[in-house]
């Protein structure tokens, strides 16, 4: 008797299970896009840097409002991947803008010294 109880019970547990969460679409690319984004920006290649955020952010505004719309579908881990991702991204961006800003400003210190020191006239 046993037996036939268990079996209504489990197709009950079935039929109420919760839907399988999945990742956001582009949790770990927008991730790694704004890691390199840092990368990029401190080296002298600051352009390829702003290219990777801006991209990186992106999606990022993408995989938000998805998240936004429809949390429970999508895992948390995701979410806090693109979270985090988006933070890379943006601290990337203002890496690469200061140091964009440094770069002209020495090349315009230059350009500017250049006539005191005889070189222009």
């Amino acid at each position: 008797m046993k037996k036939q109880d268990a079996q209504p019970q489990q197709e009950q547990e079935e039929k109420f299970s919760p839907p399988m969460q999945q990742n956001l679409p582009n949790s770990k690319s927008v991730l790694a896009l704004g890691i390199l984004s840092i990368v990029f920006s401190i080296w002298y290649v600051s352009v390829i840097g702003v290219i990777l955020s801006i991209t990186a952010l992106v999606l990022s505004s993408k995989d938000m409002a998805l998240y936004g719309h429809n949390s429970q579908k999508y895992t948390l881990s995701s979410y806090k991947n693109l979270k985090a991702g988006r933070i890379c991204a943006l601290i990337g961006l203002t890496v690469a803008i200061i140091f964009f800003v440094i770069i002209l400003m020495v090349i315009f210190g230059i350009l500017a010294t250049m006539p005191f020191w005889g070189m222009i006239e």
